[in-house]
């Protein structure tokens, strides 16, 4: 008589195994395929499964994640969360060649492909241009943002390649992002004219970054919370 074999759906589950539903669940929120509060209930259901089988429905309506290999060689990097600019690049028209705001404003983020030149034009309104999931058909691209008593605010990754020349008048074309980025960036040179108003280019991080930021600290809490959990049963194990 041999023992039988566990199904799949009954073996425990590992610590990679769940880090690995855990990415997949970031990257969906990314592309917008999930919300946060949906990304929250999962999460949460993620890390406290046990088995391969609490693990399996989590993911179950989400497209599979297939290896691709590229072509186009870039950089190798130990973090999970860095950009690999040769997936960045794409062929075809871009989404968007101009933004236009009067009495209003005009947005410009998530997965949207980026041309060789993009005019952004804010008249009494306001404009975002948000380029950290963007993708690129051209190496180097030129954003030109024009305002007049209105703002416009461009935001690049902290990986990306800029060069800031814009000039204001009676306004500010902020120039603090200038600076390089990791191998393999586009170069991104943004460039206009403010005229009582104002233009800024700011470095912030990924959301699907922040995402993973936010979990690290929430893991961290909850390994000091268990340590001192611990430590407390020792003590009254100790004194008993």
């Amino acid at each position: 008589m041999t023992d039988e074999q566990p199904h799949l759906p009954d073996l425990r589950a590992a610590d990679a195994d769940r880090e690995r539903v855990a990415e997949r669940l970031r990257d969906a929120v990314a592309e917008g395929r999930l919300d946060m509060e949906e990304f929250g209930e999962r999460l949460e259901a993620t890390y406290k499964a046990r088995t391969y089988g609490e693990l399996e429905p989590i993911t179950r309506d989400l497209p599979a994640v297939d290896a691709k290999v590229s072509m186009v060689k870039g950089p190798v990097s130990d973090d999970p969360a860095a950009i690999d600019w040769s997936e960045r690049m794409v062929s075809g028209e871009p989404t968007s060649k101009i933004g236009f705001a009067f009495w209003g404003g005009f947005g410009r983020k998530g997965s949207w492909v980026v041309g060789r030149q993009f005019d952004g034009i804010a008249i009494w309104g306001g404009g975002e241009i948000d380029l950290r999931e963007a993708r690129f058909t051209e190496r180097d691209v030129e954003i030109r943002c024009w305002t007049l008593m209105g703002g416009m605010q461009v935001i690049v990754p902290p990986e990306m390649t800029v060069l800031v020349k814009g000039f204001g008048f009676m306004g500010g074309f902020d120039d603090k992002a200038t600076g390089e980025g990791t191998p393999g960036s586009p170069r991104v040179v943004v460039k206009g004219f403010a005229l009582m108003g104002g233009v800024g280019v700011d470095r912030k991080i990924r959301r699907v970054e922040k995402l993973r930021l936010k979990e690290e600290r929430r893991r961290e809490r909850l390994a000091r919370r268990e340590e001192r959990r611990e430590l407390q049963m020792r003590r009254r194990e100790e004194r008993g």
